[in-house]
């Protein structure tokens, strides 16, 4: 396993956004990281080249080689490193080129705290597979290599999709949303999500967000409908179909077989 700690670029034109960004990273992270800044493009590709990062937050915007042109070379380099974009840009041709180079994320201004350190633990997580992948291979040779790396590769793709519906559950959301925010097409995501999940993503959604009302509910302070909110459903009586549907009981039946126990 890695000994050293995590290198995190920070490639950003403004001063001030670098100096934001490095001040949030190194409170949350503290000793676990190591980050080092680039003022433009050509430079973050320079820093890379010389000392491998296995994170990189890049602005767009840049002079001389911008955000998407240093990320293009940094992934044709090193194709482990997870690129996140932090940008004001909210253009569809961006956007396109950021899927293209595997972009981990695409964050646009203002993005929260929660929302940079929620993508980089993401980030830190995919190092340390690749770390424990590499270290498999160094013990166990060149016969079982390649099954293993599919593997690994294989769960790495499954621990991405579960951290995603963890994290956006109380949304929104669909299949189509999470397979655009993963950079999967809806066909492949649809047929990934069913062979590794045993069930289909609005069944796997539905139970999560059971599972988390039920938790909820223990809490008498909170009514009904502000669960169901808080679980994604914004029509209250949509969300006790669903709820009785998996459990057998309405919301309130739960709550009140759970309180009498």
């Amino acid at each position: 396993m890695r000994e050293n700690r995590f290198r995190i670029l920070i490639a950003d034109d403004e001063p001030i956004e670098r100096m934001v960004v490095s001040k949030m990273i190194q409170n949350h992270f503290g000793d676990e990281i190591e980050l080092t800044q680039a003022v433009n493009g050509r430079e973050a590709v320079e820093i890379v080249r010389q000392s491998p990062c296995q994170v990189v937050l890049m602005d767009i915007s840049m002079p001389g080689i911008d955000g998407l042109e240093a990320a293009e070379t940094i992934r044709e380099e090193d194709p482990d490193c997870s690129i996140i974009f932090l940008t004001a840009y909210d253009e569809f041709d961006f956007a396109k080129r950021a899927i293209k180079v595997h972009a981990l994320d695409y964050l646009l201004k203002p993005w929260s705290k929660d929302e940079l350190i929620a993508v980089i633990d993401e980030a830190i997580h995919l190092a340390q597979r690749e770390d424990e992948n590499r270290e498999y291979l160094a013990d166990n040779g060149a016969d079982t290599a390649g099954e293993k790396q599919e593997q690994l590769k294989n769960q790495l793709q499954i621990e991405r999709v579960r951290q995603y519906i963890e994290t956006h559950y109380m949304e929104d959301i669909c299949l189509q949303d999470a397979a655009a925010a993963l950079h999967y097409s809806e066909v492949y995501f649809c047929k990934f999500f069913k062979n590794n999940f045993d069930k289909n993503f609005i069944m796997y959604l539905s139970e999560l967000r059971v599972e988390k009302a039920k938790e909820l509910l223990a809490d008498i302070t909170i009514n009904v409908r502000d669960v169901s909110r808080r679980v994604g459903y914004r029509d209250s009586g949509y969300f006790t179909k669903v709820f009785k549907r998996i459990t057998g009981f309405t919301p309130s039946e739960y709550r009140a077989m759970q309180l009498s126990v």
